[in-house]
């Protein structure tokens, strides 16, 4: 087991397939009931200023992650939107997230 000393563990959700009518305070409201949502961060398209179709929702607490996973289906504007642990991110130095908090905060 890698030592996560001088690191956090990150709750994060990928979430793919969502419709171009939703924006970041619909997923933000929709993630929320599941728990306190850190982070929302829906990119964009430079060229057409419309989202990718994809996001990473960050929660505060573990639970609040399970219960997003253990939730099928998410369905949202009548589209099913696909949900999966991000394992990318599952720990960053303390440092970097309180940086990105104080970037992110809406």
């Amino acid at each position: 087991m890698a030592a996560t000393s001088g690191f956090k563990k990150v709750f994060e959700l990928y979430v793919s397939k969502i419709p171009w009518t939703l924006a970041n305070k619909e997923m933000r409201e929709y993630f929320g009931q599941f728990g306190v949502v850190k982070r929302c961060l829906l990119p964009t398209d430079k060229e057409t200023g419309f989202h990718k179709g994809f996001c990473w929702i960050t929660y505060s607490a573990e639970e609040s992650l399970s219960n997003a996973l253990h939730t099928d289906p998410h369905v949202l504007e009548g589209a099913k939107l696909q949900v999966q642990r991000n394992r990318r991110h599952q720990f960053i130095p303390e440092s970097t997230q309180k940086n990105k908090d104080s970037d992110e905060a809406l």
